[in-house]
């Protein structure tokens, strides 16, 4: 019985706590359908807001809409009627300047039957007395502006030039040298000739120059070339301190020498381009701009002259507001034709056969081509190039020559055109660059003087080897009448 009675007890006890989970869970489930209601109310609350919101911005925008249409619509009635009255008023001028044609062409028509005059014959009449009047005042107008224009543009050329000339005096010294070389004794000279004279043979036949052992003590070297001459004084120095002069040690001295004076020149060529702010030149082109160090044109050093005519030509090309880049490269290249010995032809023509076949802009080989005034100029560059070349040669100290050579040259090459046949006389003008032949007309034709300014060209060829610059040859012959009247 007491345990039928403690498993009812347990039950009923067991039952309470399920009812009382059962309060709980119902209870739980209440609160979170209440929350969830709460969350839909305000979502619905906010969604209306929104929408609320949304419906009076359009409204606003209808709004606004309307008004720009309004004032849209009033704004095109008011320029239909000023386009209205703008039609009416250009009817009305032209109807005032068709009454004023009419009449200004009826006061023409009588201005001429009182005068007697069309309106062509009264202008011109008119004219033509104004020019008369005016005539000699527009003269004398012109002509002082002429001479003002002209006294100005010799000043400031002559400032230019002189501002340009400051740019050019440069640090390098011409360097004069007489290609000699001292002995430490007599005994030398004798070592230096050989055995049947095998040894001088064998270093002129190496050095292409001429060795003069006349002057007791020192060993004249001689040649037109001023590079060999270097490279042949250079190696008898060494061959000298060396002792051992015989004909393969001459050829092998010789051959190191030349070595070592081609990198002399090529870093002379470098050296020259970098002084005057040209880089990246071809290797060829550096190599002949070196030899200008062992190169001579009236005494003066090739290198010492491209340098002042390089800094005369950017100053007047800065001045003159030119191409600077093609100015330095004309200046630093125009004798650049001197250097190259192993083809024929004017150093002017061979420096732009060179420049051509390196592809240099053409207006640099222009300035090239036109520097002695050969070819015309083609630029205001060329012009500078011009100028800067003959401002460097022709400053005084710049250049000079042995008079007795010279009066000899020029007295040559008169005495070349004297001996043909028919020749009057000859002169030998600019130093020589340029021979006038004036022959009778009598004794030659015109066939004759194209034959005889051949021969003549031949001659002067033969006679010099070497020669500064090209002779032009002109032979003149002419004829003419006289008579005199007997009144």
């Amino acid at each position: 019985m007491f345990f039928k009675a403690f498993k009812k007890i347990f039950s009923l006890k067991k039952q309470k706590e399920k009812e009382q989970a059962a309060k709980e869970i119902i209870l739980k489930a209440q609160e979170e359908a209440l929350n969830i209601r709460r969350q839909a109310e305000d979502e619905v609350r906010r969604i209306i807001n929104e929408a609320k919101k949304g419906l009076n911005e359009a409204f606003e925008a209808e709004k606004r809409l309307a008004k720009k249409e309004h004032f849209l619509e009033e704004k095109e009635t008011k320029l239909e009627k000023e386009k209205e009255n703008l039609v009416k008023e250009k009817e009305i001028v032209a109807k005032l300047k068709q009454e004023w044609e009419e009449k200004r062409e009826m006061i023409l028509q009588k201005l001429e039957k009182v005068a007697h005059l069309t309106k062509e014959k009264a202008r011109e009449l008119l004219l033509s007395s104004w020019e008369e009047k005016l005539k000699e005042e527009i003269a004398k107008r012109v002509k002082q502006a002429e001479e003002e224009i002209k006294q100005k543009a010799d000043e400031k050329a002559k400032e230019i030039l002189a501002e340009a000339m400051r740019y050019g005096a440069t640090d390098l010294v011409a360097e004069f040298t007489l290609s000699t070389v001292s002995l430490p004794n007599e005994d030398f000279k004798g070592r230096i000739i050989g055995k049947d004279g095998r040894n001088i043979r064998a270093f002129e036949l190496a050095t292409g120059v001429d060795v003069d052992l006349e002057e007791e003590g020192v060993i004249r070297l001689s040649s037109f070339d001023a590079m060999r001459r270097e490279i042949a004084r250079l190696s008898l120095e060494k061959l000298i301190k060396d002792g051992r002069i015989q004909p393969a040690r001459i050829e092998e001295i010789v051959k190191k020498t030349k070595e070592e004076v081609e990198k002399v020149v090529y870093r002379a060529g470098d050296d020259l381009a970098h002084r005057v702010g040209v880089y990246n030149l071809p290797s060829e082109i550096i190599k002949l701009l070196g030899k200008f160090k062992y190169r001579y044109s009236y005494g003066q050093n090739m290198i010492a002259h491209t340098l002042e005519e390089t800094r005369i030509g950017v100053a007047l090309a800065n001045e003159l507001k030119a191409d600077v880049n093609t100015v330095k490269l004309g200046c630093l290249l125009h004798d650049i034709g001197k250097v190259i010995t192993d083809k024929e032809g004017s150093h002017i023509e061979l420096g732009v056969e060179l420049l051509k076949r390196y592809r240099f802009p053409q207006k640099v080989i222009d300035c090239v081509a036109s520097h002695h005034e050969d070819v015309p100029f083609s630029s205001v560059e060329a012009v500078i190039v011009y100028i800067a070349d003959a401002v460097s040669g022709g400053r005084p100290g710049a250049r000079h020559e042995d008079f007795q050579e010279y009066l000899k040259r020029i007295k040559t090459i008169e005495e070349v055109a004297k001996n043909q046949k028919g020749v009057v006389d000859a002169y030998a003008l600019q130093a020589g660059r340029e021979l006038r032949v004036i022959v009778k007309s009598e004794e030659t034709t015109d066939d004759d003087v194209r034959i005889m300014a051949v021969k003549i060209k031949e001659e002067l060829e033969k006679k010099f080897d070497v020669f500064p610059g090209q002779i032009k040859i002109t032979v003149i012959r002419e004829t003419r009448a006289e008579t005199t009247t007997s009144i």
